[in-house]
């Protein structure tokens, strides 16, 4: 397999798929629900996964894709390859702000991911990695993570997994929040993945991701060290919807250890 042909083909896709994304805004963006009121998805979401979509079949036409709009293929199994993807990572940011959304894209072979990309398209940042050969910030080489604290640490999750709910205990998460430097949350896994990956924040943990949320940001956080699992410390589910935590080293089994309980 020619990883480095198809490491140059998908900047490619991703570049061009951005573009198109920024030139929406010139035009309608039809926006309906999906699970639940607060589950967005755009006309742009759907266009832009056909538009990968119709370009892999053409070209790689061995190869599966397993896209959030379900447009792809039916993936059951990990074998062989399969590009996983989120168009657009953060809907609602696309919707109500313009920014802070990205496009997802790990490409993985027989489970395991050979590439990542996370592509910031109104800032056009794109973090990218390739298994074995380290993690990228457009062309500048992102240095390992070093461990931290979690007094000094800057956690992304979100608030609703603080209050009461029927997920995690709330108790463990809240002290965490309390004993941590700071919390953020972005609306988007990839971004925050990108965030961790390139030192931005610590760690940044899920209740409910699905794997072309995570997928991309996985490559990307593993070749700078971090450590990516679901929140039973297992290697996330890539075939259906799963918890998940991304650390720093250290960070990571400490905060499992001590402030994760499920419900």
């Amino acid at each position: 397999m020619n990883w480095g042909m198809i490491d140059k083909y998908a900047k490619s896709l991703i570049k061009e798929a951005g573009h198109i994304i920024r030139n929406s805004f010139f035009r309608t963006i039809d926006v309906d629900t999906k699970a639940d009121a607060n589950d967005l998805v755009t006309n742009i979401d759907r266009d832009i996964e056909r538009f990968f979509i119709s370009r892999i079949q053409r070209d790689f036409p061995e190869h599966k894709v397993l896209g959030e709009e379900g447009f792809g293929d039916d993936v059951q199994s990990l074998d062989g390859v399969i590009w996983l993807l989120d168009p657009i990572d953060g809907t609602m940011n696309f919707v109500h702000q313009k920014r802070n959304f990205a496009i997802s894209l790990g490409i993985y072979l027989d489970g395991i991911g050979m590439l990542g990309y996370i592509y910031d398209v109104m800032n056009d940042e794109l973090y990218h990695a390739e298994k074995g050969e380290g993690a990228y910030f457009n062309d500048e080489k992102l240095p390992m993570l070093e461990i931290t604290p979690l007094s000094e640490a800057i956690i992304g999750v979100n608030a609703s997994w603080v209050a009461p709910n029927r997920r995690i205990e709330n108790g463990p998460i809240a002290d965490m929040v309390h004993k941590c430097r700071g919390t953020r949350s972005y609306g988007s896994a990839a971004m925050e993945l990108a965030y961790v990956s390139s030192g931005r924040i610590d760690a940044y943990l899920s209740l409910r991701l699905s794997p072309w949320d995570i997928a991309g940001g996985m490559v990307i956080a593993e070749e700078v060290g971090a450590i990516a699992t679901n929140l039973e410390g297992e290697k996330p589910d890539l075939l259906g919807q799963d918890t998940f935590i991304v650390a720093r080293p250290g960070l990571h089994s400490e905060i499992l250890r001590n402030h994760i309980k499920l419900k």
